[in-house]
């Protein structure tokens, strides 16, 4: 395990440890103010009294919370999937099972449901709930000399295997995609994009930033830079992408937010 590994997964270990302190404390809000109202229901119908509003504040930063909560989650899996000494947690579970290891299988995809913490089991239930939307994924091998990143559409996510059925509904040009084409892909290997419909979850990357964006016309992601400070969370971001030179400078491009993730580690392009 390198030292930008080891930096990597101790960052996210804190953040996690921060988060989950932040939401113990927006909970604990959230119950003070449910037994205000529910010893004085009253109070909601004073002039001027703004408890449905601060509950409803508090709700919302509550599920902010949470959703940042399976990011990190999210990212931190990937982490260790990708240090694993051999293959991916599902193709050692696969391997177990072959032949007529069926009924082992079953107690051991039980027992292991059971064990799980109640983060991680939300966090499989929340990719689970990816089917039918557009992620970010890399399609290429971990040993591969550059990344590729292509926008595809969830069909599955195995909780057991913790591995993505998706599909590529626009492979490209090239002669040999002459259709869409499936992956199960790991889930190191996808990224959530930010919901369109809700801007308030999306992640927010300052000036001089390094992150994995769609490039404009195109279904690939690729590595680029924020240029500019953005003043609403639904306005685009101003990037640069890397070897995108014209005339001896970089073009500034406008890519939406809902568009950009998180630039990965190790990410080769």
């Amino acid at each position: 395990m390198s030292s930008p590994d080891i930096v990597g997964i101790l960052d996210n270990s804190r953040e996690l440890d921060r988060l989950r302190k932040e939401q113990e404390e927006v909970l604990l809000e959230i119950n003070k103010m449910h037994k205000k109202l529910q010893s004085t229901p009253e109070v909601v119908e004073k002039p001027g009294d703004n408890s449905l509003s601060k509950l409803k504040m508090l709700y919302t930063q509550a599920k902010e919370l949470s959703e940042s909560e399976v990011n990190i989650s999210t990212q931190l899996l990937g982490q260790l999937d990708a240090l694993m000494p051999s293959g991916t947690p599902g193709q050692h579970r696969r391997r177990i099972a072959e032949g007529n290891e069926q009924k082992k299988k079953r107690m051991k995809a039980d027992s292991d449901v059971s064990r799980l913490s109640p983060s991680l089991r939300n966090l499989l239930d929340s990719l689970a709930n990816l089917k039918g939307e557009q992620v970010a994924a890399k399609v290429t091998q971990e040993d591969a000399e550059k990344d590729e990143w292509f926008i595809v559409k969830v069909i599955h996510f195995d909780k057991e295997t913790r591995e993505f059925e998706v599909l590529d509904e626009e492979p490209g040009d090239d002669e040999e995609s002459s259709g869409q084409r499936k992956y199960k892909l790991p889930m190191s290997h996808i990224i959530p994009f930010p919901k369109r419909a809700d801007p308030t979850n999306a992640q927010d990357f300052p000036p001089g930033k390094h992150v994995l964006a769609v490039y404009p016309g195109t279904t690939a992601l690729y590595k680029a830079t924020v240029v500019q400070t953005r003043k609403r969370k639904t306005d685009d971001y101003v990037l640069e992408f890397d070897d995108d030179e014209e005339e001896g400078s970089l073009p500034q491009r406008l890519v939406p937010y809902h568009r950009v993730v998180p630039l990965p580690q190790r990410h080769r392009q």
